[in-house]
């Protein structure tokens, strides 16, 4: 019988921490600057409530798509403490990274996530939960499998997460506790909270990869 490899989302959270110590301030003004041009961005083409303004708001909501991925991707290279493609992971360059030559891929992707995670959700509340956490490590899985695109680096989240979304859906309870903690700071604090889970969800990652490749008898 096959045994489940423990993956404690106490412990992410821990490790998250210690992952940012020393580079609180940094993370903290790299989510300021990212919240900063989705709020520009959103704003520049929010000004009316026809079909036209919808449709232009959503456009440029996808094509943020890529900029999100690039700041969680600074906390996976912060984690491991790489230098390619990253010389720092908090320069604020690094949020613009998904627009390389590998936006098609990585935005194809990540559309896909979006897309099925509301089509689901708008079939029943549960089941669209359940899929956002399935699909919840095809980010990470973007970076570390460039060879994967369209539909399969969310079909290797979904592998990958079999028995485990229930330790991420505890995880992310602690991260919207935190966020309504953070309302006590009119949202101030959430400059710090974002990247605190951000960190935890790294080494989440890195645990139910190893958990997968254990498992799947994979080396990678």
């Amino acid at each position: 019988m096959e045994t489940k490899f423990i993956v404690k989302e106490s412990e992410c959270w821990k490790a998250g921490k210690k992952d940012l110590k020393g580079r609180w301030l940094e993370a903290a003004l790299l989510t300021f600057v990212l919240m900063l041009i989705t709020i520009l961005v959103s704003g520049i083409v929010g000004g009316g409530l026809d079909l036209i303004y919808k449709g232009l708001r959503t456009f440029s909501s996808l094509l943020l798509l890529p900029l999100s991925w690039g700041w969680s991707m600074t906390f996976l290279e912060c984690h491991r403490g790489e230098n390619d493609p990253f010389n720092d992971p908090f320069n604020i360059k690094n949020l613009f990274v998904g627009y390389n030559k590998d936006f098609s891929r990585i935005f194809t992707t990540l559309f896909l996530q979006t897309l099925y995670t509301i089509l689901w959700t708008l079939l029943l509340i549960v089941p669209g939960i359940i899929k956002s956490l399935s699909y919840a490590l095809t980010p990470y899985i973007l970076k570390d499998y460039p060879e994967l695109k369209n539909n399969q680096p969310i079909e290797l989240s979904m592998a990958m997460m079999q028995g485990y979304k229930l330790e991420l859906f505890i995880l992310q309870l602690k991260y919207f506790g935190l966020c309504l903690l953070g309302i006590l700071t009119l949202g101030i604090a959430y400059f710090w909270i974002a990247p605190f889970y951000s960190a935890a969800m790294v080494n989440f990652y890195e645990e139910v990869k190893k958990a997968y490749n254990e498992r799947s008898g994979n080396t990678f």
